[in-house]
């Protein structure tokens, strides 16, 4: 089964005037009850930040939190004494664990552009950790390239806590892609730019697709795209 999600009906917040954020699951002062998570996957916020401006240091605890970053660098500090430049086409993760507190800064003149995913861990009490990859994921052609993910298995991904894979691909005009999957598992889609049919369905820009029950998941562009794909379990006891 396909639920497919307009880019319309995702929350957006400006809390603050550098800040615009679209959260696709509830956050913050947004709240659904029905709208709280997929799987593991319980934040995921498509935030733009102006330039010179950013989030001061703040606490986090009992996640694994991944940033992608799509436009601009972030400028990254923790309590475990990570100082880091996180620039365009890397990605980072860092597992909260027992508890840490890290700030995230756009300190150029350019806008950033970042999407950001919290999973909940497969197991609590983890020691807080941290770790940042360039995968030149913004390179990939006609592939879904993982680029995040808690199977061991994979080589050359950024490692999570979580029984999930994050996939990004740059699928151009009439390519096809097809991804293989179980009814034990979920997947969920997020658009970028261009257009794809996800088997048969039309997902354009900040549009998503959440599948669940499903054998085969099949994408076609319909023009250039870019996309990020998230496989996931589906029961609780697999997180």
């Amino acid at each position: 089964m396909l639920k497919y999600i307009p880019a319309t009906d995702r929350h957006h917040a400006a809390p603050v005037s550098w800040l615009s954020s679209y959260f696709l699951f509830s956050f913050a002062d947004y709240y659904d009850p029905n709208n709280m998570h997929f799987g593991p996957l319980r934040v995921f916020n498509d935030d733009s930040i102006a330039p010179n401006s950013g989030f001061p240091q703040h606490p986090h605890s009992e996640m694994e939190i991944v940033t992608i970053v799509l436009d601009g660098e972030v400028t990254h500090e923790d309590t475990m004494g990570n100082k880091t430049t996180i620039p365009k086409g890397e990605v980072q993760r860092m597992t909260a664990g027992t508890g840490l507190a890290h700030s995230e800064f756009n300190r150029s003149d350019k806008p950033l552009h970042i999407y950001q995913l919290w999973f909940l861990p497969n197991q609590k009490g983890l020691a807080p950790s941290y770790e940042q990859k360039d995968l030149d994921l913004l390179d990939s052609k006609n592939e879904l390239m993982p680029i995040v993910s808690g199977q061991k298995v994979l080589e050359d991904v950024v490692y999570m806590n979580s029984n999930s894979t994050i996939y990004w691909a740059n699928l151009k005009e009439d390519k096809e892609i097809e991804f293989k999957t179980f009814p034990i598992r979920n997947t969920f889609i997020y658009v970028k730019e261009g257009t794809i049919y996800v088997n048969g369905t039309e997902l354009g820009p900040n549009d998503q697709a959440r599948m669940t029950d499903e054998h085969v998941v099949q994408i076609r562009a319909q023009k250039d795209a870019q996309f990020i794909l998230i496989d996931l379990p589906a029961a609780e006891a697999n997180y």
